[in-house]
C-alpha cells in the first residue's frame, strides 16, 4: 500500500495508498474515488514533499484535507499543506480544538516544526465527508483525544481510524483530556457493530480487521474484555 498506483474502472470504487510520515511513521492515507480518480488527503502530518510526490504518482487530484484529531504528528503541517494546495480541511471534531491551538508549542515535542490553523468544517458523530463519488461516514470517537473522529466507507467495509485502535492495541489515554473507559466504549459501541469484516488503517503499524482485533486485541478482544 506504501506506493500508489492506478486503479482500474472495474476494481473497488475506493483506493487507498499509505504515506508513513514524521518521526513517528504516522500513516497519512491517500484515497481517492477510482471512477474520478480525486481524493482526499487524511492526516498529512508532515513530510509534506513526500505527500506531494504520492500524490503525483498516483495522478490523483485532492479536493480536500481531512483530520481524525489534533495530534502534531496527524496535523501539525496539514495548514501549510492546505494553503500551498488550496485545499479545505475538514475534522476533526471541535473538542479537539485546545489540541489544535497549542501545535507550535506541540511540534518541537514531536521533533518537527507545527503551524496552527482553523479548520474549513469541524466534524460532529454521523456527518459525511466526501470526494469524488465517495462518501464516507464521520463516527465520534474520544477517547485518545476528545475530539478524534473515524472515517468509514461502508460499501467496501473499509475504515480510517487515526489512533483509536492499532493492530494488537489501543491508543493511548494518558494525554490532555484522554479517556481511557471512553475509547473502549467508542471501540466496542461503536466499531465493532460495524462488523469483523471491516478492514481499517490505523495511525500507526499495519492495517487489520476489527474481527482480528476482537480475537486477538490484547486490550479489547472479547476475551480481554469478559476479563475485565
Amino acid at each position: 500500500m506504501n506506493a500508489p498506483q492506478h486503479a482500474p474502472r472495474s476494481e473497488s470504487p475506493l483506493r487507498a495508498a499509505m504515506i508513513p510520515v514524521t518521526a513517528f511513521q504516522q500513516n497519512c492515507s491517500l484515497v481517492w474515488c477510482t471512477k474520478t480518480m480525486k481524493g482526499a488527503l487524511i492526516d498529512p502530518g508532515g513530510d509534506l514533499p513526500k505527500i506531494k510526490d504520492a500524490i503525483a504518482r498516483a495522478g490523483v487530484t485532492v479536493e480536500k484535507i481531512l483530520l481524525t484529531h489534533g495530534h502534531a504528528d496527524h496535523c501539525g503541517q496539514s495548514g501549510m499543506l492546505a494553503k500551498e494546495l488550496g485545499l479545505p480541511i475538514e475534522g476533526p471534531h471541535e473538542d479537539d480544538r485546545f489540541w489544535i491551538a497549542r501545535l507550535e508549542d506541540d511540534g518541537p515535542r514531536f521533533q518537527m516544526h507545527a503551524e496552527i490553523f482553523e479548520p474549513d468544517r469541524w466534524l460532529n458523530d454521523g456527518d459525511t465527508v466526501s470526494f469524488g463519488e465517495i462518501t464516507m461516514e464521520v463516527i465520534h470517537c474520544p477517547g485518545h483525544t476528545p475530539g478524534h473522529v473515524v472515517f468509514f466507507h461502508r460499501p467496501t467495509k473499509f475504515a480510517f481510524v487515526g489512533d483509536v485502535i492499532f493492530q494488537g492495541s489501543i491508543g493511548r489515554t494518558d494525554f490532555p483530556m484522554g479517556n481511557h473507559q471512553d475509547l473502549i466504549d467508542a471501540i466496542t459501541g461503536k466499531l465493532w457493530p460495524l462488523g469483523d469484516d471491516v478492514t481499517f488503517v490505523p495511525g500507526h503499524g499495519n492495517p487489520s480487521t476489527f474481527g482480528q482485533e476482537r480475537q486477538t486485541n490484547a486490550y479489547v478482544s472479547d476475551a480481554a474484555l469478559a476479563r475485565a
